[in-house]
């Protein structure tokens, strides 16, 4: 080989090398198809953890879940409670020790999990059942969460506390974000701004609370 052909080949390599490699793409962990960004998530109520799906396996196994399967369908609502407005004694009842959490009913423990993300991921937090009677107890929001699969994302500003219910995939794609850009102790610049811009996006996307779901 020739001097020029080995530099051309050198040069190529280190281009290769200094360019970031194309994502890979994720997989439907049943029967290993390509996702699409956006796919459905299950969880496996066995493991505690999501699954990634194809729209057909997604289907297939929301239908053994509704049956008392091990993995179950995330559903795609948001949703806001209107009328029910927390606020810092509310906050102050949880004891959670950060800004921001989120809280979901794990059917195999028979109880409620709280978490909330830090520079390590989601972290959990004791959750009293008496505190969280005091101060969620009664929500309308409360009593419409499906146990493992949707979540109360609270987050306290000022004097007042947002609440959603979500997606419980959406929590840990928070977790995820503000992993990525967490400097310090309490996440930094950097860090605020990702959760500022992603509450407002929440609040674009959840809806008021249908009447007929009532505590």
């Amino acid at each position: 080989m020739s001097t020029r052909h080995i530099s051309r080949a050198g040069t190529s390599l280190l281009r290769r090398l200094r360019e970031p490699a194309p994502p890979q793409p994720e997989r439907c962990e049943f029967c290993g198809r390509d996702l699409p960004p956006g796919h459905r998530h299950l969880v496996d109520t066995e493991e505690r953890a999501l699954t990634c799906a194809c729209t057909a396996c997604g289907l297939l196994f929301q239908q053994a879940g509704a049956a008392g399967g091990r993995y179950r369908s995330v559903p795609d609502r948001y949703l806001t409670d209107p009328d029910r407005v927390l606020d810092e004694r509310a906050w102050s009842v949880l004891g959670i020790p950060v800004g921001t959490a989120f809280l979901f009913r794990n059917a195999r423990l028979e109880r409620l999990v709280a978490l909330y993300p830090g520079p390590a991921g989601a972290t959990e937090a004791e959750l009293d059942d008496a505190a969280w009677q005091g101060a969620l107890g009664d929500s309308r929001l409360a009593a419409a969460l499906e146990p493992d699969v949707e979540a109360l994302l609270l987050r306290r500003t000022g004097h007042r506390v947002e609440c959603y219910l979500v997606p419980i995939d959406v929590c840990y794609e928070l977790v995820g974000r503000l992993r990525l850009c967490w400097h310090g102790f309490d996440g930094g610049a950097e860090a605020r701004a990702e959760l500022d811009s992603f509450f407002a996006r929440l609040a674009d996307r959840a809806r008021d609370l249908p009447a007929e779901v009532v505590a």
